[in-house]
């Protein structure tokens, strides 16, 4: 760049010759990939003080810059539109002087304001001479400087790129002094992996300081897919989610990836063998990453490798280290070495390139070293309630007791109830000399493999395990036969075998004590005896829990409801003291008591699955999701939209939704249907209702299609068909359909509505009739709403019948009748805080609320709320004030609140920002606020804060 060159002065002291290339930006690597996000991020940053991008090496930091630098306009010789399209509108504008000076190793304080001065004389114009000396400034030419900057005519912008290297603070106090003095005419942008000697909390808490990371810095799908193919190495979409899991986003390793893709004769193959521990990785790490560690810091590494995340005691267990967790927190807060999850205490996660390599390290440690690391890791994970964890290091150190030991205590919590990444590889299998002396280390085996999903050897050492029944002991081999039918239940349900999980949940339900009750044993001094191997309390405790929500989970995947059924399952496990069986059995009750009209058993329900305890090394987003549908649910029926739709988007990601329910209304949605038919549909009837109220009745109406064509197949699914039946018949009266919603409702509710006829559908054939202004086919299909049998009906099914009976009384002149009708509706909506029914319907039921109100009502406050149109804000009898127990001295505002029902969530903060189209440092702005405001310091805390507040 002859041209940058000739622009820079070189100093020619003796001794201190200045390197041009130090002061230009360095040339990016072809090809440049646009990463426009990235770009504005500098925009945005470089508009205050100090802008800092910080990752270890191959996170792009110095191509990122570079590209912007240019933009900026640093290199005329540079064609910006060559490197990102449309680049007027990313650059910040002429009124910031960008220089730029590349920091490298060895620079002292001299050295380095050699360059400073050299750059800062290119932005501020300035001679020899002039304000800004050649060496480290005494304090009055510093003052001298800043006043120099402070009355310049635009700012300067200065680029300072692999800052980390300087070792010296002092070579840096005179650039701190500048940035307070300059009146905000110096701008930094500052390249460094870790170690920077500058007030960086100081700056954060003044709001000063914009930060950019390796989350950001990642490489998206769509960034990976423009590499791939500026290389000519195009590949399906779902290889190229692969691709990018596997690096977790990291430039560095996608560059060798695509390189290294384009000679491939069966690319998708190689990407799914693609790991750090292939050469061209290995190499990059070793020299760029581990290099720069000292010993103490790669030895902690390495051996935290053995898991997949960890925190400060497991650290300690696993190094003998005292200060592991301060070395932990080193390591992610300086070194960007480990990922730090939002979870008090914090655990930790190495980047999975780097994660390869560290245990193909830890492979060639000696035999006797890596199985005492699995024995400390068993052990701490027995110790911290973590069986299943325990259970795979305890079978791969070859500690059998422990292992047997483990799956005789804990079996109902080490089985798998939601889909999600598969273990380590297995275990070596235990010896045959062991297997007949201790057989149930064969079970224990079996627990590990089906849990890992590998179906095919659980089953061989179920079958293998079983052989050696014979041979045990009366009272051991009922214990062992017991176990064995409760792993043959495990693998059927994995299986997708309904048949053969009721047997075995039927086998196991008959070794339960002569005389037991769902919620008690016989008294132990009755002469009683059982039929068949006893057992104590939590023995019967856990035979309840297990089998009721094993079978619980077979009737959702059928399409089936069984609310009472995941109802009792999560009293006996609570009774148990199984937490992850009574997480499963919460999370399910929730939504199916919501779908049902039970909103505070629902939200309670809910609120507690939320509230649990963070997952022991289980996967919980899908309970998290079933939780979340459950409150977005409770919210439609009580007319609160924006809380329905901030739960429902809170829900997607687990049901592998992308971008959240809103918008679009694509078959995206759907991709759990087959495995989750029941939270598909439940949230196409809550998500319908939403387009509903914004007037989008054709996308409601074809979300509800999808979902009843995915439950085509399910013969247990008539009734969540026929809600969905129903919602679609409304939406298409409403859009002047009658004939199709007739039709649709054909065979579910006769013109009679007889006994037989499903009382969902007689309503919305009734409501379809009265649209049509047919009162008495609409008389003749409202179903007994009173009788004794609607009891068992879904509320919002009984309030519609009973409205529209009112209505219908009201049309008919019985005024009297009508007003009676409407009070027990409200009885029956009140408790429940059920609004919805009243809020959104058709104007004839909101003049009968005017008319009820004149004439006296127990609800009064309730029905002048709804005919004055409040809403949302209206409570019924029994819900209970809606009034924070306190009050806050600053409120919080709009976004905050919404940021705030996200942190009830395990979205991180990248997700969240993602989710609401926000940058990643506004929402950690937010948050900060949030938790100033509720006077918390930490997430968990400020949730619990604002639900004792009714913020959330």
């Amino acid at each position: 760049m002859p041209e940058q060159q000739d622009r820079v002065r070189v100093d020619t002291t003796p001794g201190r010759p200045l390197l041009a290339s130090r002061l230009s930006p360095a040339v990016p690597p072809e090809p440049v990939v646009a990463r426009p996000r990235l770009l504005r991020r500098l925009d945005e940053g470089s508009a205050g003080p100090v802008t800092l991008v910080v990752a270890p090496a191959g996170w792009g930091k110095t191509t990122l810059l570079a590209t912007w630098a240019r933009l900026e306009g640093a290199t005329p010789d540079v064609d910006p539109g060559a490197i990102v399209p449309d680049s007027g509108q990313l650059a910040a504008g002429p009124e910031v002087s960008p220089v730029w000076v590349s920091v490298e190793v060895g620079d002292d304080a001299d050295r380095l304001w050699a360059y400073l001065a050299a750059a800062l004389r290119t932005a501020t114009g300035s001679d020899e001479g002039g304000p800004v000396p050649d060496r480290p400034p005494r304090p009055d030419q510093l003052e001298v400087l800043a006043a120099t900057l402070a009355a310049a005519d635009r700012p300067v912008l200065l680029i300072l790129d692999d800052l980390h290297r300087v070792a010296d603070p002092a070579a840096l106090s005179g650039v701190e002094f500048l940035l307070r003095h300059a009146g905000q005419r110096l701008r930094l942008v500052i390249g460094a992996r870790a170690g920077l000697h500058l007030p960086l909390h100081r700056l954060r808490l003044a709001g000063e300081l914009t930060e950019i990371g390796p989350d950001e810095l990642a490489f998206t799908d769509d960034e990976v897919a423009d590499l791939l193919t500026a290389h000519g190495a195009a590949l399906p979409a779902a290889t190229v989610r692969q691709l990018r899991e596997r690096a977790g986003g990291w430039p560095a390793a996608l560059r060798i990836a695509a390189l290294a893709v384009r000679g491939q004769t069966d690319p998708e193959r190689w990407v799914g063998q693609f790991g750090g521990d292939q050469p061209e990785i290995a190499g990059y790490l070793r020299e760029e990453v581990l290099a720069t560690l000292d010993p103490a810091e790669e030895d902690l590494l390495r051996r935290t490798a053995l898991v997949e995340t960890v925190c400060a005691d497991l650290a300690g267990a696993l190094t003998g280290r005292a200060d592991a967790g301060q070395a932990l927190a080193d390591l992610a807060g300086s070194g960007g070495l480990l990922h730090r999850e939002d979870t008090r205490p914090p655990w930790y996660r190495v980047d999975p390139l780097l994660a390869d390599l560290l245990r193909a390290d830890l492979a060639r440690l000696p035999d006797h070293e890596v199985r005492d690391l699995h024995v400390r890791a068993a052990d701490w994970y027995a110790g911290d309630g973590r069986p299943v964890d325990a259970l795979r290091h305890a079978l791969t150190a070859g500690r059998w007791d422990l292992a047997g030991d483990l799956f005789v205590a804990h079996w109902p919590e080490l089985t798998r109830y939601d889909s999600g990444p598969v273990p380590a590889p297995a275990p070596v299998a235990p010896p045959a000399e062991v297997l007949r002396a201790d057989p149930e280390v064969a079970l224990a085996y079996a627990a590990e493999r089906a849990y890992a999903d590998d179906l095919p050897a659980a089953s061989g050492h179920l079958r293998a395990a079983a052989a050696h029944a014979a041979g045990l002991p009366v009272p051991r081999r009922q214990r062992f036969l017991r176990l064995v039918t409760a792993l043959e239940l495990t693998v059927a349900r994995l299986a997708g075998d309904p048949v053969r999980v009721r047997a075995a949940a039927a086998r196991l339900l008959r070794t339960r004590p002569e005389g037991a009750t769902p919620t008690r044993l016989p008294d132990p001094a009755s002469t009683t005896a059982p039929t068949s191997g006893g057992g104590d309390a939590a023995d019967d405790a856990d035979l309840r829990a297990f089998t009721g929500t094993g079978l619980g989970l077979v009737e959702l995947a059928e399409g089936a409801l069984p609310a009472a059924r995941f109802v009792s399952a999560r009293s006996a496990a609570r009774e148990a003291g199984r937490p992850r069986t009574e997480l499963v059995g919460a999370s399910r009750a929730a939504l199916l008591l919501a779908l049902r009209g039970g909103l505070r058993a629902a939200e309670q329900a809910a609120r507690d699955a939320l509230r649990m305890p963070p997952c022991r090394g289980w996967s919980c987003q899908l309970d998290c999701a079933y939780a979340y549908l459950a409150l977005a649910h409770v919210a439609l029926l009580r007319d609160q939209p924006d809380e329905a739709t901030a739960n429902l988007n809170l829900a997607g990601p687990a049901l592998g939704v992308t971008g959240g329910w809103v918008g679009d209304t694509g078959d995206g949605w759907l991709s759990a249907a087959d495995g989750e038919p029941v939270a598909t549909a439940a949230a196409a009837l809550c998500r319908a209702q939403l387009h509903r109220d914004s007037g989008d009745l054709a996308a409601g109406q074809r979300l509800l299609v999808r979902a009843r064509e995915a439950l085509a197949d399910r013969p247990s699914a008539a009734e969540l068909t026929g809600l969905l039946r129903a919602a679609e018949a409304g939406l298409r009266a409403e859009r002047g359909d009658l004939d199709a919603a007739r039709g649709l409702l054909a065979g579910g509710a006769d013109e009679q509505s007889g006994e037989g006829a499903d009382p969902v559908l007689a309503v919305a054939r009734a409501r379809v009739e009265l649209l049509a202004g047919d009162h008495a086919a609409a008389g003749r299909s409202v179903p007994d709403w009173q009788a004794p049998t609607a009891t068992a009906w879904p509320l919002p099914v009984r309030l519609d019948a009973g409205l529209l009976d009112a209505v219908l009384a009201e049309r008919a002149g019985d005024g009297r009748r009508a007003g009676r009708l409407l009070e027990q509706v409200l009885d029956l909506a009140g408790p429940q805080g059920c609004l919805r029914v009243f809020t959104r319907a058709e104007p004839p039921v909101r003049d009968l609320l005017a008319a009820h109100l004149d004439a006296g009502t127990a609800h009064f406050a309730l029905v002048g709320d709804l005919v004055r149109g409040a809403g949302q804000s209206v409570r019924g009898p029994g819900q209970g004030t809606t009034e924070p127990r306190g009050t806050l001295d600053e409120p919080l505002t709009e976004r905050e609140l919404t940021i705030l029902r996200y942190l009830q969530s395990i979205l991180s903060n990248v997700e969240i920002a993602s989710e609401l189209s926000l940058s990643v440092n506004t929402v950690k702005t937010h948050v900060r606020n949030i938790y100033r405001k509720l006077d918390a310091t930490r997430r968990r805390e400020a949730v619990r804060r604002a639900r004792e507040l009714r913020l959330i």
